[in-house]
């Protein structure tokens, strides 16, 4: 008996000298060269959503064009984009955004520059360019870029923003510089989303709390100030406090979105059964098709989709906190900031639907109607996967060096 458990000992040795990843657990998931999971979760949501956006805009598209297939057509027309934009991010490797994230920051200022000057005004708002018949929304580039800025700064001063306010408020410089513009057009809410990555970034990297707090303070003040001084922007604080109070003026949008919700119960209408969606709810296919989903899929429905949304931004989180364990610290802030994003812009957008957050223009990433945010959020997670591809790559290379 002892000479077999002897035989057997001996027979494991051998196969662990020949390929040490067959009998370790730790080593097995490292073999796949991307996240699959990661993957289905954020093309799963890209067919959700098509699929709500074709319920939820037809009665509108019917209205404005007579043709029921409009926003149908255009919005396979941004999924094909899609297709065409993950390939491209995908091609180049993460340094090239390191190292050209500066000059990506300078050309972002430029197009934000030159939407006040030459871009296309809807609705009172002046936040498109306009190349042929796309129109593109700078503010939701700017996004992308300045995180990739905050990340090559992150650390190139890492040092410097431990230990002076002077390399702590450089990053606020260019952020104030992205939040002028961008106010210009107008868009509040693209300067709140900057903002709550810059302070969480900053805050990741170890920032001073006597600074941290001063910038958290000044942001909220500036905000009010923003809000008090535009009739329109305290409109919709004090619809959002009792949109019943007028609910056929300012309250009108979002006491609509809550009959939908109302109506959808714990398991909906029915797919393309919705009623606010026939001309009563305004945007539907857009800033508040999470109301559509409501009304036509129910609570479970809700929960189901705020779960993947959740799962991608974790997942996002988790390769940051893995990529700064691996001293690769420009992919880990990325990762951070993407993470960050996603999910603060699912929460305002999700927030302002059932009424517990002011109303505010941001899509619901990967479901809303909306080429500009289709194609950036495409970018940006599919530079997660290109990070997390670099980072399995190189833990297999370890591996295959110690065995060695």
């Amino acid at each position: 008996m002892a000479s077999n458990e002897q035989q057997l000992s001996l027979f494991k040795q051998g196969l662990q000298s020949l390929w040490p990843s067959l009998l370790s657990e730790q080593k097995a998931p490292s073999m796949q060269l991307y996240d699959r999971t990661f993957i289905i979760a954020v093309f799963g949501l890209m067919l959700f959503g098509f699929v709500m956006v074709m319920s939820a805009s037809m009665p509108e598209a019917e209205k404005l064009t007579g043709n029921p297939f409009h926003f149908i057509y255009r919005h396979v027309f941004y999924l094909l984009g899609c297709v065409v934009i993950a390939g491209f991010v995908l091609k180049f490797e993460v340094s090239y955004w390191e190292k050209n994230s500066g000059m990506l920051m300078i050309a972002v200022l430029v197009l934000l520059f030159a939407v006040l000057v030459v871009g296309t005004s809807v609705n009172g708002a002046r936040r498109w360019l306009s190349v042929g018949p796309i129109r593109i929304q700078v503010a939701e580039i700017a996004k992308f870029v300045f995180i990739v800025y905050m990340a090559g700064y992150l650390v190139r001063r890492h040092g410097e923003l431990r230990e002076n306010r002077k390399g702590f408020y450089k990053p606020i410089g260019v952020y104030g510089l992205f939040a002028v513009l961008i106010l210009l057009q107008p868009d509040l809410g693209t300067v709140v989303v900057l903002f709550v990555c810059t302070v969480s970034l900053l805050f990741l990297a170890g920032a001073r709390i006597i600074d941290f707090m001063v910038l958290i303070l000044l942001g909220v003040a500036t905000f009010v100030l923003l809000v008090l001084f535009e009739p329109y922007r305290m409109r919709r604080v004090t619809s959002f406090m009792d949109p019943w109070d007028d609910p056929f003026g300012s309250g009108y949008q979002l006491t609509q979105s809550l009959m939908a919700y109302g109506r959808g119960d714990w398991l909906g209408q029915g797919l393309g059964n919705s009623i606010q969606k026939l001309a009563y709810l305004p945007e539907a296919h857009t800033d508040f098709i999470f109301a559509v989903i409501g009304e036509e899929l129910g609570f479970v429905g809700i929960i189901f989709v705020l779960i993947v949304l959740f799962f991608i931004a974790l997942r996002a989180i988790r390769l940051g906190n893995l990529c700064l364990k691996m001293q690769r610290p420009f992919e880990g802030y990325l990762a951070y900031g993407v993470g960050i994003w996603i999910c603060f812009q699912t929460v305002v957008n999700v927030g302002a639907s059932i009424g517990m957050l002011p109303t505010k223009g941001l899509t619901l990433p990967f479901i809303s109607y909306g080429g500009s945010s289709l194609w950036v959020m495409t970018a940006a997670v599919m530079l997660l996967v290109r990070i997390d591809h670099e980072r399995r790559v190189s833990e297999i290379q370890a591996i295959q060096g110690r065995a060695k």
